[in-house]
């Protein structure tokens, strides 16, 4: 049995992942797939694969590829999800800001610097025309630090996937201002070269069966509702977020990678730029 070590975030993009799994879809296959649940997120998981702690990740595109111009060396094998991430803008419920504007040049609450909440606190800057070089940022690790970070003052709004802080809005733990969602497709599956380089025959049994779960998972009978319960959501939200999610089986295209590329370059967060072109797997 090959084991393989793989992570990435304790939320609902992630259910094939743990179906394959639980149904013992990989030791088919010959391989144990270890899943490690990442809450502090992209930032972190970058790091895993940077020292060798995982093979694998199911990461944010623009926190792994900054981390890929910056030396990691990992490579993206896949996109996973091929829809843009709803990054929800949210703020204390007690505090004063009523609206987007009233962030500008406010410290935001990021789990770790490269991580999304970093980057797209950045590229939300800049959509707003706001100078990026006064933002200001409160590392908080995790939503529970969020929460505290928010109540405490020590930071003023955070940006996190939507759907995953509605329930802290429902229950008036935050108040959420907007939603700014990514200029491109928001998970790719990333492994680490060492592990790449010697195990591509896994590899691609591994895409080949989660590729097989994500294909049909918007079809399984009443999956809204299995979603809604293991993820403790309203049925009405996983409804939405099921209608405006979509997985992917295909790797991420030339074009996206220089979208992505064009947009973090022009904010100064990438480093080696041919670094990037050229951690894009071939299969």
């Amino acid at each position: 049995m090959k084991k393989v070590r793989i992570c990435g975030v304790p939320e609902h993009f992630n259910l094939p992942w743990h179906f394959a799994i639980e149904e013992g879809a990989f030791e088919e296959r010959g391989i144990e797939l270890q899943w490690t649940d990442v809450p502090e997120g992209t930032g972190k998981m970058a790091n895993m694969l940077n020292n060798h702690d995982i093979d694998m990740a199911v990461i944010l595109t623009e926190g792994i590829i900054k981390s890929i111009s910056q030396g990691n060396p990992s490579s993206i094998v896949q996109t996973f999800i091929d829809s843009p991430l709803l990054w929800g803008i949210h703020v204390d419920t007690h505090s004063d800001f009523k609206e987007i504007a009233d962030l500008k040049e406010k410290k935001a609450a990021i789990s770790r610097y490269g991580s999304g909440s970093h980057l797209m606190a950045i590229v939300h800057a800049q959509i707003n025309g706001w100078d990026t070089e006064k933002l200001g940022f409160e590392q908080i690790h995790t939503l529970e630090g969020a929460i505290t970070a928010l109540r405490d003052g020590e930071a003023d709004y955070f940006m996190w996937e939507r759907f995953t802080t509605k329930p802290l809005v429902d229950n008036g733990t935050f108040r959420h201002l907007g939603n700014c969602p990514t200029p491109w497709p928001c998970f790719v599956i990333a492994a680490n070269n060492e592990f790449l380089q010697s195990n591509q025959q896994v590899l691609r049994h591994i895409l080949e069966i989660i590729n097989i779960y994500t294909v049909e998972f918007k079809k399984i009978p009443s999956i809204d509702r299995t979603l809604a319960i293991r993820y403790d959501q309203q049925l009405v939200d996983i409804k939405e977020w099921l209608s405006i999610t979509e997985w992917s089986q295909r790797q991420l295209s030339n074009k996206v990678v220089e979208t992505v590329i064009d947009h973090l370059e022009s904010l100064g967060l990438l480093e080696e730029v041919e670094m990037v072109r050229s951690s894009i797997w071939k299969g």
